[in-house]
């Protein structure tokens, strides 16, 4: 075995001081971290990692949305009654915005409507007809779920996109959809109030929840309006309470307007008019 000599390098000899090292990882890159760990998260604290930092096509981004406690939505959902809270709702009440209340909100309504318009029908029909059987319609589940999924998802979203094209930017998508979902609780206890066979009482339930949301609404929706540069956007306050109104009248129509056909007891008299005569049947006077 042959044995080379070689002479020592004094630039060895320098010490630490003298040794220079070149790194090729990209600038801006944290200590520990390499190209293997920081694609797979490994190294990363959960704790300061934040909420819905991937794009919107993640389900990341959408997890900030959901992430509420039961008692926070029902405190939102109860919190829309009280006519005093609505102009600070946005800002004492739903900061941040969430879907997750908006959605059970608007599904929960579209069940309580179909159940209690078919639990009226039912009342009625065997008031009406003693021993009338009554078969539930099931269109006016579907007929509930495009009116309510219509008027309280698509509605506000085309109103957002309607508001980012005439410049003004206050309002995000989120708090449109949240406004619009919560603003349609007071539906629901009116829906099985409804169940009663009362003309007027049904009347005056759905006026009360008219103007119960239709002020919420309002009071969230006219200062963003009011933003505008442009003084003709608070005209679109108006068309949004004429769809309001046209979504109470047939709530009214479809789902609230089932009575007893056959009057109950004998009919009074009017001059003119026909008569009562025996077993409360009508005689021509």
């Amino acid at each position: 075995m042959a044995y080379v000599q070689v002479e020592a390098d004094d630039r060895l000899e320098e010490g630490p001081e003298g040794l220079q090292f070149k790194t090729f990882l990209p600038p801006n890159t944290q200590p520990g971290t390499g190209v293997g760990s920081t694609d797979r998260g490994y190294l990363r604290d959960p704790a300061t990692q934040g909420k819905g930092s991937g794009g919107f096509w993640t389900l990341d981004y959408y997890q900030q949305y959901f992430d509420v406690d039961t008692k926070t939505v029902l405190k939102r959902c109860y919190t829309t009654l009280i006519p005093t809270e609505a102009r600070t709702y946005v800002s004492s009440h739903l900061n941040p915005p969430d879907m997750y209340g908006p959605f059970w909100t608007l599904t929960t309504l579209i069940f309580a409507l179909f159940l209690s318009s078919s639990l009226a029908a039912s009342i009625s029909a065997y008031l009406s007809t003693n021993g009338a059987e009554y078969d539930y319609d099931f269109r006016l589940l579907s007929m509930a779920v495009t009116i309510v999924y219509a008027y309280g998802l698509a509605l506000p979203v085309l109103l957002w996109l309607a508001l980012r094209y005439l410049g003004v930017g206050e309002w995000s998508i989120a708090e449109a959809m949240a406004v619009w979902g919560y603003a349609q609780f007071v539906w629901i206890p009116v829906s099985v109030l409804c169940v009663i066979p009362v003309p007027i009482l049904r009347w005056v339930l759905v006026g009360i929840a008219f103007g119960l949301s239709g002020w919420f609404l309002g009071s969230n929706i006219y200062p963003i309006l009011a933003s505008a540069e442009a003084k003709a956007t608070r005209l679109l306050i108006i068309v949004l309470g004429v769809l309001h109104f046209g979504l109470a009248l047939t709530f009214k129509v479809l789902f609230f307007g089932y009575y007893v056909v056959d009057k109950i007891g004998a009919d009074v008299p009017l001059p003119g008019g026909d008569m009562p005569g025996p077993g409360g049947n009508t005689t021509a006077s």
